[in-house]
This record gives C-alpha cells, sequence and structure tokens, in this order.
C-alpha cells in the first residue's frame, strides 16, 4: 500500500479555492493524495456558495470548517500549495517551513458578480482547473512509485 501524499492547500480566508482544493483531493484520486486547507485568516466559515456547488458534483461537506493554518504548524506536508490569484493583486500568505511549495493561482469564484450561470461557470472552471491539476500531480507521484 502506497503512503498518500500530503498536501497543504492554503488561501488567506479558507472559505472558498483551498477548500475546493482540498475536497477534490481527497474524494477524486483513490487515496493518493491526503488533503487539509487552510487560511493565514480563516474567514470561520465556508464560503455558502463553494458548499452549494461542492454538493451539485456530488462532493462531501458537512465536515468542513475553515481552518487556521496554524492548526497545522509543526505537522509535515509533502507540498504546499497556496492557490490565492497573484495575478488579482492578491496578497498570499506564505508558509514557513522546509516543505517543497507550489502556487497554483485561481480566480476567486467567490467574488463573480454576476447572473447564476456566470457564477456557476467561474465555480465549476476552478474546480475543473483543480482537479487538472491534481491529476498532472498523481501523474508525476505515480512516475516515482512504480515498481
Amino acid at each position: 500500500m502506497v503512503t498518500p501524499f500530503n498536501l497543504l492547500f492554503i488561501c488567506t480566508h479558507n472559505r472558498c479555492r483551498s477548500v475546493l482544493a482540498e475536497v477534490i483531493a481527497n474524494t477524486q484520486f483513490e487515496g493518493a493524495f491526503h488533503a487539509v486547507s487552510a487560511g493565514s485568516q480563516p474567514a470561520g466559515e465556508i464560503h455558502p456558495l463553494t458548499l452549494k456547488f461542492l454538493a451539485a458534483r456530488g462532493f462531501p461537506t458537512k465536515s468542513l470548517s475553515s481552518q487556521s493554518w496554524d492548526d497545522f504548524a509543526g505537522q509535515e506536508f509533502d507540498l504546499v500549495v497556496t492557490v490565492c490569484d497573484s495575478a488579482a493583486n492578491e496578497a498570499c500568505p506564505l508558509w514557513m517551513s522546509d516543505a517543497p511549495r507550489a502556487h497554483w493561482g485561481m480566480p476567486d469564484p467567490s467574488r463573480v458578480m454576476g447572473n447564476e450561470v456566470e457564477v456557476e461557470a467561474a465555480f465549476y472552471t476552478v474546480m475543473d482547473a483543480l482537479e487538472s491539476q491534481l491529476m498532472a500531480l498523481k501523474r508525476g507521484l505515480l512516475k516515482d512509485v512504480r515498481v
């Protein structure tokens, strides 16, 4: 049995993108990943639209919470991924540890101002992009695990 690759997804408020990444990593990849998410300034709640669109795609939402990265201080991660949108001039939190880091800049779908169809499309676009990134990461991991 292969040990899951430990991931930490970070965004400032831990209420949308980092949570989407956590849920997708934990449910779509047959145990390849063990993911958690956190924020440098957690909002204290998951954005309601995050819950709505995760549930609409059949993802579990019951145990999700907005967490502080302080909750994970001292834990070892194989990779720490920031998902804030530096292209939109968002300040990306910097996780201070020896863990390898990556930045997967994602626009914040919870900030989209538009009709219901546009907001839904924004969420699904980010969810699909996160799934693609995770698929690429898994493919890279599997090359290293082959016996």
